[in-house]
């Protein structure tokens, strides 16, 4: 695969199910596992007597974001409640097919009315970017999210197949970052190259390792670098795009989480295509787009519980202890290069287990694979299908459309940037703390800490951590730091010297 593909990017949104967001695309190709409208769920699971919610494509603006937690999810696929505490097993034996029956009587307990919100889905031509992607490359019909729960763990598993253990928002864990190896590690040491290209200061920072020093080059301003590198021919062999994860009046959220304008992710994909169709490294590109879970909204095809190994044997901390022997709810998924002939579908993988699924620890096994790398990071790539073989061509096309279709704005509003953060939004601004040194002060609480916090002052908070980090990164590079030391910085005071006259290492902070 080296001969043909030279860079892989991957752009992970937030929060959308493979039916709310791509299932209508069956109407234009019935290859696509999608929806027909014949879906159903009843308003009590199992009660085929009680109201029936039926799969609709009215979706456009989703506000409030439906539920998505561990508990949440189980619910949704089982049927049944699950409650926090519970001895019951996380996942339900005897039920080797879960019904993915009870995602309208789960949202009905979130909010009145949101069971509607759930069983819907985007018409083709509301989603136009995806409707032409879909058409002129691939999409997967069988992708799943790693973990039936949130955001970050499934994040997790993206680059590094494992979350740790973690299924929620662990506050220590997530503040002494996550200490897993992951495949920016083992493309680093290979000889390969990397990049994090962002417009917000970048989640894959809950990784320890990625705060080494010898990693913070590695960080690019997307608005400032992204189009610039690849008009030059210069992006590194894997590319991640960090998108705008807190939606603001000048700079709207473009991530796709609920209640953000999807229209504005669909932008984004429009951008980093485009870009990349332009640049002379077009012919050796692959790039992907996935959703990190699926956000409490509906999807027909059963979540996977045959087979799924755990990672690295690690469960998850009491009281639920999930083993990580089931996945989550599939996710949309599209692969883009010009090595793909259009219209193509890619179902379920051919191994390498019997059991295998294309999930996101796909991700690394394939970047293993067109790279030569020696070893999987966990058990769970070893397992997951790998995708190179949607490169069929012999050569690269070059009918490729240059430009895809122009969104239409789906909020008629602007965003409302004085709201409360949303739990994975708290989840960064923990991660800003750690990375400001707020966290080490003796009356440290991160409830007290987000409680009251708005998106725009989570916005300011986290930017501003994230520039002094980088700035006192610099200045141990500059008193010549290992490259694996990890700064930890004081917390700010106005006493205390600014980064720009200490460094982060232990002799400077001393001084």
């Amino acid at each position: 695969m080296a001969d043909k593909i030279k860079t892989v990017v991957v752009l992970i949104q937030e929060n959308r199910s493979f039916d709310h967001m791509l299932g209508w695309m069956k109407s234009l190709n019935p290859e696509i596992d999608g929806v027909t409208g014949a879906e159903v769920n009843h308003a009590v699971a199992g009660d085929a007597s009680s109201p029936a919610v039926h799969f609709g494509n009215a979706s456009q603006y989703v506000d409030p974001d439906p539920g998505h937690s561990f508990m949440a999810i189980y619910e949704q696929v089982y049927g049944d409640p699950y409650t926090w505490g519970s001895t019951a097993p996380a996942t339900k034996p005897g039920v080797p097919v879960p019904p993915m029956s009870g995602f309208a009587q789960q949202a009905e307990k979130e909010k009145p009315g949101m069971s509607a919100t759930v069983m819907n889905g985007f018409r083709p031509d509301a989603v136009p970017v995806y409707r032409e992607l879909v058409a002129e490359f691939a999409v997967c019909d069988r992708w799943f999210a790693s973990v039936p729960t949130s955001t970050q763990p499934n994040r997790m598993f993206v680059h590094s197949a494992t979350s740790h253990g973690l299924v929620g928002n662990d506050k220590n864990k997530l503040t002494a970052g996550m200490p897993q190896r992951t495949i920016f590690d083992a493309l680093h040491d290979a000889g390969h190259s990397f990049g994090i290209y962002y417009q917000f200061p970048p989640a894959v920072l809950l990784y320890r390792n990625m705060r080494q020093l010898k990693y913070i080059g590695k960080f690019h301003a997307y608005d400032l670098d992204f189009k610039r590198h690849c008009r030059e021919g210069k992006l590194p062999n894997y590319v991640v795009i960090e998108q705008r994860y807190l939606d603001l009046k000048l700079l709207p959220g473009n991530d796709d989480h609920p209640s953000h304008d999807v229209s504005r992710g669909q932008r984004l994909v429009k951008e980093v295509y485009e870009a990349l169709r332009s640049s002379p490294q077009w012919s050796e590109t692959l790039f992907v787009i996935t959703y990190d879970e699926h956000g409490g909204f509906f999807d027909h095809v059963p979540t996977p519980v045959d087979g799924v190994p755990s990672p690295d044997g690690i469960a998850s901390d009491a009281p639920v202890g999930f083993a990580f022997d089931r996945l989550g709810v599939r996710v949309p998924a599209l692969l883009v290069s010009p090595w793909i002939e259009p219209g193509t579908v890619l179902h379920r993988p051919s191994g390498p287990e019997p059991t295998s699924q294309y999930e996101h620890s796909s991700i690394p096994a394939t970047v293993k694979k067109i790279f030569g790398l020696k070893e999987f990071l966990t058990a769970r790539d070893a397992w997951a299908g790998t995708f190179e073989s949607v490169l069929t061509r012999a050569t690269p096309r070059t009918d490729c459309p240059e430009t895809l279709p122009e969104p239409v704005p789906l909020r008629a509003t602007e965003a409302e940037e004085h709201r409360g953060i949303s739990d994975f939004q708290a989840e960064l601004v923990q991660l800003a703390a750690a990375l400001n040194g707020d966290h080490a002060t003796e009356d440290y609480e991160t409830d007290r800490l987000v409680e009251g916090m708005t998106v725009a002052k989570a916005s300011e908070y986290c930017t501003s951590a994230f520039d002094r980090f980088r700035e006192v990164c610099q200045r141990c590079q500059e008193c010549a730091m290992d490259g694996s030391y990890v700064p930890e910085l004081p917390p700010p005071t106005p006493s205390a010297p600014s980064s720009s006259k200490l460094c982060g290492c232990f002799p400077c902070f001393r001084a």
